[in-house]
């Protein structure tokens, strides 16, 4: 079929290509991009461009595998949401319902690791602060508090944890403070890791196990998970950072890197590597009510109540976010259960759809989801941070200036 066929413009779409390669690559400023934009179904625009591993001259390719780093969170939402629906929890439970030793988990008032003051919150942490990052936890990169300066002590959370489970993690937040209470800001956090555990809690399997069982085999998300296996090792692209001189470095060699072998620590806030054929199908499926090809992973419903802004009172990321440093932008953006959700171009200054949804990862990957226009858009390269360029904005621009129906 023809992007024409989809309602797309194919000389509108090539558009993407040509910024892509005179803007970035030709400049050297990324290594290597997958574009892959569909609608109605139908794949519009597939495009891999440049290198997917400078060092050895291999060009990036269709079937070429990310670290997906963030865009690991919507997966393990949705694998949790697959226990809701099977009545496993509500989403005001209590957190410490099913981690006891996190009942009496006190907020920040001072001091530094291992002495701190606490207060008790006026409510206990509940599942949907968790999805909504919500929960008072945070991330040690922040570098922002104290209490972020224990998370890096005692190594919690991030993908690239060599040692140590998700049960251990647990075990180490219930010594620290919450650095707010609990639905009270909104703070990118380790709660998506929380999630991963609370999986296993409820499923009484290991969460790669779960995911691969319940998600993956069911969608045919064959290159999806937390290891690369050798005999998929030559698909596997390099990961770049900018040095001082803003040249490409490399940070995460294919063939020498910890995704390369077993890892005791399944981030599902961001551990797994995929393909853009494989997190189009996770997508397709949540566009389509939670079904594809015949597999239902999860209902109309549920999507719905996700893809909802759970802010309270329809608030945006401006007025409860702490710090600057998330995958969206802030202004008009809302959050549900695993997702921003965009509340309308007046309001954000992006063009797109309210109710869109969408989310990154940390080596500059990106997806969005938009209903209203049957639309899903994802970009994979390997550089990191992702705050390096703005690719999703640009890109919005470009695709949506495509749609001619």
């Amino acid at each position: 079929m023809r992007p024409e066929d989809a309602g797309l413009s194919s000389e509108r779409l090539a558009r993407i290509d040509h910024h892509l390669q005179t803007r970035f690559l030709d400049q050297k400023k990324i290594a290597g991009a997958l574009t892959l934009v569909a609608r109605r179904g139908v794949v519009a625009h597939l495009s891999p461009l440049g290198m997917m591993d400078l060092e050895r001259g291999k060009p990036m390719a269709v079937d070429t595998i990310f670290r997906i780093y963030s865009m690991t969170k919507p997966i393990t939402a949705a694998a949790l949401m697959t226990l809701y629906e099977q009545g496993h929890f509500q989403l005001n439970d209590p957190v410490h319902k099913f981690i006891p030793e996190w009942r009496d988990l006190g907020v920040f008032d001072a001091g530094s690791y291992p002495n701190f003051v606490t207060h008790r919150p006026e409510r206990a942490m509940n599942v949907r602060d968790l999805m909504t990052h919500m929960s008072g936890l945070t991330y040690g990169f922040h570098m922002r508090s104290n209490v972020d300066a224990a998370y890096r002590k005692l190594g919690i959370g991030g993908a690239a944890t060599p040692a140590g489970t998700l049960r251990d993690m647990i075990e180490k937040l219930a010594e620290l403070p919450l650095e707010f209470a609990p639905g009270t800001a909104w703070n990118y956090s380790v709660s998506t890791d929380v999630l991963g555990y609370l999986v296993e809690v409820f499923s009484g399997q290991r969460f790669d196990e779960y995911l691969e069982e319940h998600l993956f085999r069911p969608l045919g998300m064959v290159d999806t998970g937390f290891a690369v296996p050798p005999e998929k090792r030559d698909r596997f692209a390099a990961n770049y950072e900018r040095d001082r001189t803003k040249s490409l470095r490399l940070l995460d060699d294919p063939l020498d890197s910890i995704y390369g072998k077993p890892r005791a620590f399944l981030s599902g806030g961001g551990g797994l590597v995929s393909t853009a054929g494989d997190y189009l199908r996770f997508c397709q499926m949540l566009l389509n009510g939670g079904e594809l090809d015949g597999a239902r992973i999860l209902g109309r419903k549920t999507i719905e109540l996700m893809t909802l802004n759970h802010l309270p009172d329809g608030q945006d990321l401006t007025r409860l976010a702490r710090g600057r440093f998330s995958e969206t932008t802030y202004d008009g953006v809302g959050f549900g259960l695993g997702f921003s959700v965009q509340l309308g171009a007046e309001r954000s200054g992006l063009i797109g759809s309210a109710g869109e949804y969408a989310w990154g990862g940390a080596a500059s990957t990106a997806f969005w989801i938009d209903p209203a226009e049957e639309l899903v858009v994802i970009f994979l390269t390997q550089l990191m941070p992702s705050t390096t360029f703005n690719f999703r904005g640009q890109l919005k621009t470009l695709i949506y200036s495509a749609i001619i129906d």
